[in-house]
């Protein structure tokens, strides 16, 4: 690595030294090109610098310091032009940085300001963080909303155990997801019984993208990490609407939708609490009932549909 570290420097500074040179010698050649804007300069517009060396070679060392914040300023405009189209292309319009206030604050502000109200597709781990906690961003989001849909990660599955295994503690890891998820699931009853539209289905994998979709809206985040998935950024992509295959918009909901219909991800029967099993065609071949934790009570209560006096108050 030392090997490695220390001509990359070397370079650096060679980049420098001759950035240094060749800006000099352009304000030398500039000097001698025009002849009549140097004269200007030493008979009339400061006259000072004719009989003075000193004053000569300061004036000469401001003009290169001119040049070289002038290069900079331009140098510095198309880097971010290159990198603003870049986003544009990519549709990125925001990145959310769990440890800085001010992103947090921007993305408060940018789920108030989203056109929409009707629909919210959620694919997460246990979707506790996200939407059943009591501090949730989406948690009384969603009561506004008329159809949603998740899914989440199945606790009880072979991924979810390989998805905990880097935990240092794996079994608490697991009873805490177990947990975290039959509080989402009974967030997303109180939801049903309400009149929403919910439909919940459960996945096996270990997950490696947390995704929200909020109309035209995904904000995406990676969780390929149990330990502390929430350190990552989440990045927001629009979808335009006149290039509708452009960026990344399309590529996650694409993502989302071979998993929503892929026939070997049961669905969640509130009524029953069991997982309904399907073929390709829909039709239901198989229930099973899934183990709600005994322990799902306690700690944080089963979250539940704010009354009209308590949105009243919170507005």
């Amino acid at each position: 690595m030392i090997f490695r570290t220390q001509p990359h420097h070397l370079w650096l500074s060679l980049r420098h030294i001759a950035g240094h040179v060749a800006i000099t010698l352009l304000a030398v050649g500039i000097a001698f090109a025009l002849p009549q804007f140097a004269e200007y300069i030493l008979y009339q517009w400061w006259p000072l610098v004719r009989d003075d060396s000193q004053m000569l070679l300061l004036t000469e060392i401001g003009f290169a310091a001119a040049l070289v914040l002038l290069l900079n300023f331009v140098s510095l405009t198309w880097h971010y032009r290159r990198k603003a189209a870049m986003s544009s292309v990519a549709s990125l319009v925001h990145v959310h940085e769990p440890n800085r206030w001010i992103s947090r604050r921007r993305k408060q502000d940018l789920l108030r300001r989203l056109p929409w109200k009707r629909d919210v597709t959620i694919m997460a781990v246990t979707g506790y963080g996200t939407f059943s906690a009591a501090d949730a961003d989406l948690r009384h989001i969603l009561q506004e909303c008329y159809e949603v849909r998740v899914m989440l990660m199945n606790p009880y599955s072979a991924g979810a155990r390989n998805y905990v295994a880097a935990h240092p503690d794996p079994d608490t890891a697991l009873a805490g997801f177990r947990r975290e998820l039959a509080a989402s699931i009974a967030y997303l009853r109180a939801l049903h019984a309400a009149g929403r539209k919910v439909a919940l289905k459960l996945y096996d994998e270990a997950p490696f993208w947390k995704l929200v979709f909020t109309g035209e809206h995904a904000w995406v985040r990676c969780c390929h990490d149990c330990r502390d998935f929430g350190k990552y950024p989440e990045y927001v992509f629009a979808l335009q609407t006149d290039k509708p295959a452009r960026g990344f918009f399309p590529a996650f909901y694409t993502y989302f939708l071979n998993q929503w219909q892929n026939p070997q991800h049961p669905d969640y029967n509130f009524d029953s609490d069991e997982l309904v099993y399907r073929d390709g065609g829909g039709q239901e071949f198989r229930r099973e009932p899934y183990p709600l934790p005994a322990d799902a009570a306690d700690g944080d209560p089963a979250p539940v549909l704010l009354t009209a006096q308590q949105e009243r108050a919170a507005a």
